[in-house]
């Protein structure tokens, strides 16, 4: 049976090298989805007519208030992810891209989805992260990350 895939781009904010390098996320609430979850700081699905590029650097100003350039977005990996319930919303492809380059101070613009945002070093990431975003955040830690992965299969 073919379904259809949702798909979505994510940014990691990130700062530092080696060991020391940090991950900017936010405190989800409000969504219904994850809330109580630390996530990517700037996530989002891919809109019609919208490139996956475009979308990364949008919801970066919608949710950080940061200008980022699409050169500047490093390709971290590809997700295929399901939930494994039938439900079409929730077969995704997921475009995960490393940032250390924009414009701006991030700052929490959409308050009422999110009730915090903090730098936190990969090696010491909070409890809990939304379990698929987690995956990549370890994987990049670890320097594992496979170009393309699957997760909830």
């Amino acid at each position: 049976m073919r379904f259809r895939v949702v798909p979505a781009a994510y940014v990691f904010l990130l700062r530092g090298t080696g060991a020391g390098t940090e991950v900017l996320l936010q405190l989800r609430s409000g969504t219904g989805y994850r809330d109580g979850h630390w996530a990517a700081a700037a996530a989002g699905h891919v809109e019609a007519g919208e490139s996956v590029f475009e979308a990364a650097c949008r919801e970066a100003v919608e949710e950080v208030g940061v200008k980022i350039d699409p050169v500047d977005l490093e390709p971290l990996t590809a997700m295929h992810r399901t939930h494994r319930n039938d439900d079409p919303i929730d077969e995704r492809v997921d475009f995960f891209f490393g940032c250390r380059r924009w414009v701006g101070e991030p700052r929490l613009v959409e308050q009422a989805k999110a009730a915090g945002l903090g730098w936190f070093p990969l090696s010491a990431l909070p409890d809990p992260v939304v379990p698929h975003e987690r995956y990549v955040l370890e994987a990049l830690r670890d320097d594992r990350l496979p170009t393309i992965t699957t997760f909830g299969f």
